[in-house]
């Protein structure tokens, strides 16, 4: 493949003497809609840092159906390896094709021992990810659908970095663990008001200020208390 710029914001936060002495353990790699890159209690190989792709972290169960419980682009990685051997619950898919850097899991555990500034800024990453998944939990269990669904396009939108994503209904739907007629009832309200154009198997953001309106405060502080935890 060849090279493109680096756009990871986590990465980009190392010194650059660190990166530098990172960069042999990192390979790009392409991804594709609806990969898995991390499996339910299967030891983890790889950790992976978004470019231009967009992560889903589902959770589930044998008896209910998957909901997601967070997402992750460009500005952080597939945060759950601290050790060599290390496991999860949860599923990781690629919600949005594009490239990624990744790392061994083993190389990963070996380098948050070595680089100070890794360990640091990773777990700085790890308090960010843990909000977003608190608020993830409110807008399950306190938002309506087309709240829910604002919420969920604004995140994709901040990562997806365009105004045009593919996204079909069924996908939106079982993100969001609803019924697709609720997800396409909820698409008709956002594009009536404005906030989104929605063709077969695309939505256009179309006015971000009115979807943010339609989030009702589900979106916003997690995305803020990143930015603070990961400035400087």
């Amino acid at each position: 493949m060849s090279h493109v710029p680096m756009n990871n914001r986590l990465l980009l936060r190392l010194p650059p003497e660190d990166l530098a002495a990172l960069m042999p353990l990192l390979e790009e790699v392409s991804l594709n809609l609806k990969q898995v890159v991390i499996e339910p209690a299967v030891v983890i190989q790889y950790v992976y840092f978004p470019e231009s792709c967009v992560c889903s972290i589902l959770a589930r169960t044998d008896h209910v159906n998957p909901i997601e419980v967070g997402m992750v682009g460009f500005e952080g990685m597939t945060d759950m390896v601290l050790r060599e051997g290390d496991r999860t619950p949860l599923r990781a898919i690629i919600q949005l094709p594009g490239t990624a850097w990744r790392m061994k899991a083993v190389d990963f555990a070996q380098a948050i021992q070595t680089y100070r500034s890794l360990n640091y800024t990773v777990m700085r990453f790890k308090e960010a990810l843990a909000i977003q998944f608190a608020y993830t939990a409110l807008a399950h269990g306190s938002f309506t659908i087309e709240e829910r669904l604002a919420r969920w396009l604004l995140m994709s939108h901040d990562r997806a970095r365009k105004d045009t994503m593919p996204l079909v209904h069924e996908f939106m739907a079982a993100m969001l663990a609803v019924r697709r007629s609720g997800v396409t009832t909820a698409i008709h309200i956002l594009e009536g008001s404005g906030a989104i154009r929605a063709a077969r198997g695309i939505i256009t953001i179309r006015d971000r200020e009115k979807l943010e309106e339609f989030a009702s405060g589900s979106y916003g502080v997690p995305e803020a208390e990143y930015e603070r935890l990961m400035a400087g």
